[in-house]
């Protein structure tokens, strides 16, 4: 009965694994601690969750503990903060709205195209100057044609302004929404109550000429403009300038006269040279859009600044032309 004895002391004594954890009871033997053992499919894996939290939060996510997956990260902004998602395309910039420069009024000056309704407005009535009209008629003349102008800058914003937001055109109140389309044709609705007795002052005949140009110009910011026959309405509405010169008169409404073929022909011309210089600054964007019409054409085979120069001196040409006409044969016939 003695080696029992032995044996259950020996177990108590020496059977203790090295790897018992200290403090553990004596007597307490390797069967007891591999039935008290975490079996194998129980023990947390290397990457345990507290690890892979870390990893998270050094990525800038928080994991729950235990999901087990390196998906469930909670999305975070730009700035690092919880509770929103991170954007690939930052918003576009806010408009700031200056006091000043942002009122109506000057959104209104900066869509009707200052610098051409300015210039054009000055080139008639330099030409009525050199026709002898009297100086009342030189004012008379200044205001009518830049308030046309103006109408026409306008409604061109309008129209393309969906096209000037997509393409980012600066200098585009309307399209960058500093200014309402409404507001716009609000104005719009003022300057032809304006612009028609403005143009029956001038004569009957020299009032309904300017207005079939105004109406003319209008309907080439609609139509002809993608095509090869976009300078058909330019050419026609510029046309149209010596006879409201030639007709025209403070308060003329007995007539008139019909002006020089020449200088009819010379009008043409110069519309179209207008043209081609004020479409040189959108080739791009209408290539883009898929446009074919006359200058964008030449100016891919040409280039645009070769397209420029030509037309600056094609311009040249036709204005000395007209001096020249204008000097030789007079406005009227």
């Amino acid at each position: 009965m003695a080696r029992p004895h032995l044996r259950r002391r020996r177990t108590e004594t020496t059977d203790a694994p090295p790897s018992a954890a200290p403090g553990a009871a004596e007597g307490t033997g390797a069967d007891t601690l591999t039935e008290e053992r975490t079996p194998e499919e129980e023990r947390p894996r290397p990457g345990s969750w507290l690890k892979r939290r870390r990893e998270a939060a050094a990525q800038g996510t928080a994991e729950g503990p235990g999901t087990g997956s390196d998906d469930a990260a909670v999305p975070v902004t730009a700035a690092g903060s919880t509770g929103g998602t991170r954007s690939a395309v930052p918003p576009p910039p806010a408009v700031v709205r200056r006091p000043v420069l942002d009122a109506t009024p000057v959104l209104l000056l900066r869509a009707a195209h200052p610098r051409q309704a300015v210039v054009t407005a000055v080139l008639v009535t330099v030409a009525a100057a050199l026709a002898d009209r009297p100086t009342r008629d030189l004012g008379l003349v200044l205001l009518t044609v830049l308030v046309g102008q103006t109408l026409l800058g306008w409604h061109n914003d309008v129209v393309d302004r969906r096209r000037d937001a997509q393409h980012q055109r600066t200098g585009k109140p309307v399209a960058d929404g500093r200014l309402e389309p409404g507001e716009v044709w609000f104005a719009i609705a003022c300057g032809v109550l304006l612009v028609v007795p403005l143009s029956l002052s001038n004569g009957l005949v020299a009032g309904g000429v300017y207005l079939a140009s105004l109406l003319i110009a209008g309907l080439g910011n609609l139509v002809l403009r993608t095509s090869v026959l976009s300078p058909v309405p330019w050419a026609v509405s510029f046309a149209l300038y010596p006879a409201f010169l030639s007709y025209g008169g403070w308060g003329n409404h007995d007539g008139g006269s019909a002006p020089q073929p020449a200088m009819v022909v010379l009008a043409a011309l110069l519309g179209i040279g207008v043209h081609f210089l004020t479409a040189l600054w959108g080739l791009v964007a209408d290539h883009e859009d898929g446009w074919r019409y006359l200058p964008l054409r030449l100016g891919m085979k040409l280039g645009a600044a070769r397209l420029l120069a030509l037309t600056t001196t094609y311009l040249a040409l036709v204005s000395a032309g007209i001096l020249v006409a204008g000097t030789l044969v007079g406005l009227e016939a």
